[in-house]
């Protein structure tokens, strides 16, 4: 490809008189079609993926380097004085995910194209997402986050659908994003969005009026669910969501050949998480409309269908009151009740219906009584399901149960987002780990003494950027000679940020008693906390109270500082996890179902603090104990803490001086000085009287693995060969992988 011409052919002149912004727009239309190519059908079965949320990141430079166009951008841009990195800064981030489980999404799309299968997205065109978080006063503020531009990625097609309400009928549009693959082939994402919706509607904040459903169905992720309104706009919109794709998959089916008996041999729907489950009543509804019976519609969908478990919180498998649902969605109701008459016929356990004796439907039992297949996303999860939290449906069904350990796009999130590690990798082992993660594993015979100088040079220069990017987005100057000791994930108790803090209280104690650390400490956060998840928003609070009381602090400030990220999202990831040296990952074992960012982090050479939780086990077993740093309870013991009910936060309070003081603090002159005194008081009760995720019971555990780690820090050498021995093992973790298990073992494309 010429690209020099292609500029020239659509501005009439060259790249140097090209201002940034019509480069971009430039390099999209050239994306675009090059991406067009690659799109071609194979079989007659495809993947449908539904989710409610597809954390993209900014896509300028992935699809460049899958198309293979991205080193000869760069090349040309350079020539003329141009930088990719610039120009992608004008790019807006897609507002369609949060966290962990958007990302997830994304990373499996691009692994689908890679591996050339033919599977799309299926989701919502949020035009504000989450929310963009701001801090004010030392507090959470949220904002809309629009990102839908005149030029975007977004792709208006001819395709629309009548939802039908309890009382009133919409329209829903596709929009579609096309998803290259690493030279592989072009799928897509569909994204379903409202014809009425007002972006007007919005008024102060991210308040919106919640009952005009005409106009608000897509204008934010997760809508506040703090009051009645807000629960039963999440069931609209997650109905529009998926009688917009159960219509859209059986026009496509029926265009490809099926007589809908046969959906099975044309269709896998992946249901990612409960968020899409009425996607099951919708199609049999929709199939008993073309003249087939109940019970064969239930078994075709059944044989259709296949969950994705993403969580070991109960709390957190969706459970909706039938009220509810006859107000929003009254002709699915019967259908949920046939099919809840069918299971309770066959199975005579009350833990395992689907509606309960509160008249309450229970998402997540309709998924696997209906759904031929539930997979869990890391070992230990997979088999807390099967013994614990689903053991009465395993008990049932033990051949529909299999763990897919997560991945992810490894080629994002080291050829993209870490050009020089990349650079020293490919001179090592060559090129053959872009395309196959696995080869990754020869870098461990070179723990030679020049390679692991290499890596730590690598590191320091990462470190100074991530140092100047802080510093021209939020004024916030930090040490690149410094330990980087980062936590970047959603906010929620049972990730247990409120641990990393009261650790860096003890931290701030200490050094004011003149005990001082061989190496400065940065300590990074960045997370967003749901607008009505109050403890959440206090835990930033005391960060945010924190970070001013250590880093003005002229005796604290040269050897600990405190940084919380604003507006966390995958393009500031890019900017820390290859900077990163601790990656914190420390959620109370059995609470994490698996985790990606630690695999993010140890790709690009951070060494792992964390618990026996999640996917850390699957790391551990890679790296070996010696390279990484566990520390906790485990989740057998933790499990039974919670059947015996027998932790009591206060105990440790009471005999623990160092907890005492540290927890104390939270609530003291200095602090309260700062901060908001009651939001203080909330959660120095909420861990001192409740403490459900037991953050004093690992405390000690997690200081002495604290102060180990960074004293193994200081033999550099040392560090860096543990550094090298992550990144060698990380192609494990490669989403390409997880999505050749999901092919081979669920969907058979």
């Amino acid at each position: 490809m010429n690209l020099e011409q292609r500029i020239y052919d659509i501005y009439e002149k060259s790249v140097d008189q090209c201002s940034d912004r019509e480069l971009y727009l430039a390099l999209l239309k050239i994306v675009q079609e090059e991406g067009e190519k690659r799109q071609w059908e194979e079989g007659k079965k495809k993947i449908y993926y539904l989710s409610a949320e597809f954390l993209m990141g900014k896509l300028l430079s992935n699809n460049l380097i899958n198309l293979g166009l991205y080193e000869e951008v760069c090349r040309v841009l350079s020539k003329y004085g141009k930088d990719i990195c610039e120009i992608e800064e004008l790019e807006p981030e897609p507002s369609l995910g949060n966290g962990g489980l958007g990302r997830l999404a994304a990373c499996f799309l691009d692994s689908m194209a890679t591996l050339g299968i033919n599977g799309d997205g299926i989701g919502l065109n949020y035009h504000f997402g989450l929310f963009k978080q701001s801090f004010k006063d030392h507090l959470q503020s949220e904002a809309p986050n629009p990102w839908i531009e005149p030029d975007t990625w977004l792709t208006k097609t001819e395709v629309t659908y009548p939802v039908a309400f309890g009382r009133l009928t919409v329209y829903s549009r596709m929009y579609d994003i096309r998803v290259t693959g690493y030279q592989g082939r072009t799928n897509r994402l569909h994204l379903f969005d409202l014809e009425t919706v007002d972006e007007g509607l919005v008024e102060d904040g991210i308040a919106f009026d919640k009952e005009d459903i005409k106009k608000n169905l897509t204008l934010f992720l997760y809508p506040d669910d703090s009051d009645e309104e807000g629960r039963r706009l999440r069931i609209y919109q997650q109905y529009f969501m998926v009688s917009s794709a159960a219509q859209y998959i059986l026009d496509e089916c029926i265009r490809k050949g099926s007589k809908l008996y046969d959906l099975p041999e044309y269709a896998v729907i992946q249901i990612n998480d409960t968020h899409p489950s009425m996607v099951i009543p919708e199609l049999v509804r929709l199939l008993t409309l073309r003249g087939i019976s109940f019970e064969k519609a239930a078994d075709i969908v059944s044989r259709t269908c296949a969950y994705t478990n993403h969580t070991i919180l109960a709390e957190a498998l969706e459970k909706w009151p039938m009220e509810y649902l006859e107000e929003a969605v009254p002709q699915l109701v019967p259908v949920i009740k046939k099919l809840d008459e069918q299971a309770r016929k066959a199975h005579k356990d009350p833990s395992v219906r689907i509606i309960d004796e509160n008249g309450l439907v229970h998402m997540a039992h309709m998924d696997i009584h209906y759904g031929f297949s539930v997979n869990g996303v890391a070992y230990l999860h997979t088999e807390i399901l099967k013994k614990s939290e689903l053991k009465n449906f395993y008990d049932i069904y033990p051949e529909k149960f299999s763990n897919k350990t997560n991945g992810i796009t490894f080629r994002r999130w080291l050829l993209h987002c870490n050009p020089l590690l990349t650079e020293l990798i490919t001179s090592r082992i060559g090129e053959g780990y872009k395309r196959d993660a696995m080869e990754l594993e020869k870098l461990e015979a070179y723990h030679d003494k020049e390679t692991l100088r290499a890596i730590l040079d690598m590191k320091k220069q990462n470190k100074t950027a991530l140092k100047e990017y802080l510093m021209s987005t939020q004024g916030t100057a930090i040490d690149e000679n410094s330990i980087y000791d980062i936590q970047v994930k959603r906010l929620h108790e049972y990730k247990r940020q409120q641990l990393n803090a009261l650790s860096v209280i003890h931290k701030y104690l200490e050094i004011k008693k003149g005990n001082l650390p061989s190496t400065p400490v940065t300590v990074i956060f960045g997370a967003k906390a749901a607008p009505a998840y109050v403890i959440a928003k206090d835990i930033i609070h005391l960060i945010l109270c924190l970070q001013e009381l250590v880093n003005n602090d002229p005796q604290v400030s040269p050897y600990l500082k405190v940084v919380m990220v604003e507006n966390y999202n995958v393009t500031k990831a890019e900017k820390l996890i290859p900077a990163c040296d601790i990656s914190q990952q420390i959620s109370l074992a059995s609470k994490e179902a698996s985790g990606t960012g630690n695999m993010k982090f140890m790709l690009n050479g951070a060494v792992t603090l964390g618990t026996m939780d999640g996917a850390n086990v699957e790391i551990a077993k890679l790296v070996g104990r010696d390279n990484i740093y566990i520390f906790g309870e485990s989740s057998e013991k933790v499990i039974e803490h919670y059947a015996k009910a027998d932790y009591v936060a206060k105990e440790f309070y009471k005999k623990d001086e160092e907890i005492r003081e540290a927890l104390d603090f939270m609530v003291g002159e200095e602090m309260t000085a700062i901060g908001h005194k009651e939001s203080l008081k909330r959660l120095y009760d909420e861990i001192l009287k409740k403490d459900w995720f037991m953050t004093l019971l690992d405390y000690r555990s997690y200081e002495a693995a604290r102060e180990r780690i960074y004293r193994d820090y200081e033999d550099s050498y040392a560090w860096a060969g543990k550094m090298l021995t992550n990144i060698s093992k990380a192609g494990y973790f490669s989403s390409d992988r997880t999505i050749s298990e999901y092919n081979r073992d669920i969907w058979k494309v």
